[in-house]
């Protein structure tokens, strides 16, 4: 009598504490106590009845009976026939059966399918943005749950609203992990905004955790708020060229500066004639030793991830000749000057002598004996009288 009254005594303190349950379909807490009842089973000995389970601890259907000891302290079969785990894990997820036969030879037969459930800690947002820029996406955090069973979800709130991603302006990146020894699941969410220009300023960004087994409560973050703000207008692209005006002599160097003032700093890609360089982006090309292949029209365009992509206007780059710049030093004589510059005057007349470069030596000399013949003859008409 004493055993048996022990033994109800303990079933009583199962059934405040643990969970006495008699449906079709179980849920229980991991660590907890789990109580099965065996309808039909009388409930004093002698008993008729047979437990059958097939869980994760399982390979095939094991039998329990009242005759037989502990199952390796997993499970055991109480004296009123029901059947106690005393700490519920995910390995005893599966299927229990019992079946009794009262006195009267009526049997009787009970199924469960249990499922085990653990509530992670409070999710909260790690990395969390401080500002988001208007029109550009931007990453608001990373919402983190960790130490849950089933995985369950994890969903983003935008001023108190479920946030859906939408592949453009709204986007997830989730991951999950399981923890090898105890089973338990951690989650992670990455959210991605475009705001919207001219929206709120300071908008509202929370997130959910929501557990894998229907009525459960889901559990919230604490909610941050980054404040939004608008980039100032793209100005217009501007291309200075250096030698200005693009006019540059054969081997020279020509620098291109594309100005686009904004933040953060656009990239800046080249093209020629219209056509794109096959260059790394750069505010600045420089073209050196310039040659025929370096002629034509040059032009930038500035990309910016708020303000898309503006073009400036082009600049022409072409080669002048040396010559075509002017007389070079001591080139500037005027030819009528130089044949000015050749004449003698000789009694009162202007005669100008053109000097003519010799054929041969022969003809020099023969110049030369000709210059000094009528050399004395001019002296004698100058020295005579009448």
């Amino acid at each position: 009598m004493a055993a048996g009254a022990t033994a109800g005594a303990w079933v009583l303190v199962l059934s405040l504490w643990g969970a006495v349950v008699g449906g079709q379909n179980v849920t229980a807490r991991i660590g907890e106590p789990l109580v099965l009842n065996c309808k039909g089973a009388p409930k004093k000995p002698p008993q008729q009845l047979e437990w059958k389970l097939n869980t994760g601890r399982t390979e095939a259907w094991k039998v329990l009976s009242p005759q037989g000891g502990p199952w390796d302290s997993v499970a055991r079969v109480l004296p009123n026939g029901s059947l106690l785990l005393p700490a519920v894990g995910i390995q005893d997820e599966g299927t229990f059966r019992c079946r009794a036969t009262n006195r009267n030879g009526k049997e009787t037969k009970s199924n469960y399918r249990v499922q085990v459930y653990q509530i992670p800690g409070k999710p909260e947002i790690v990395d969390p943005a401080s500002e988001l820029m208007a029109g550009v996406p931007s990453k608001v955090g990373t919402c983190v749950s960790e130490g849950g069973y089933p995985a369950g979800t994890l969903r983003w709130h935008l001023d108190g609203k479920l946030l859906v991603p939408d592949g453009q302006g709204v986007s997830v990146k989730e991951e999950t992990w399981r923890h090898p020894e105890t089973g338990l699941f951690t989650l992670q969410s990455e959210l991605m905004v475009t705001p919207a220009r001219g929206g709120a300023s300071h908008p509202t960004f929370s997130c959910s955790f929501s557990p894998g087994l229907p009525r459960r409560r889901a559990l919230h973050t604490a909610p941050i708020q980054p404040s939004v703000w608008e980039p100032e207008p793209l100005e217009e692209v501007q291309l200075v060229v250096e030698p200005e005006g693009g006019v540059v002599v054969p081997g020279g160097t020509v620098t291109l500066t594309c100005e686009a003032p904004a933040q953060p700093s656009p990239q800046i890609h080249w093209l020629k004639d219209g056509v794109p360089l096959s260059l790394p982006p750069s505010p600045v090309l420089i073209l050196p030793e310039v040659g025929p292949q370096d002629q034509g029209t040059y032009s930038c365009v500035a990309t910016h991830p708020s303000h898309g992509t503006q073009k400036s206007p082009a600049v022409s780059i072409s080669i002048i000749e040396t010559g075509e710049e002017g007389p070079a030093a001591g080139e500037g004589l005027d030819i009528r000057e130089a044949e000015d510059s050749s004449q003698h005057v000789t009694g009162g007349w202007s005669t100008r002598k053109e000097w003519k470069a010799p054929e041969n030596q022969e003809e020099e000399e023969e110049r030369a004996e000709l210059n000094q013949s009528e050399e004395p003859e001019a002296g004698e008409s100058s020295t005579g009288g009448p």
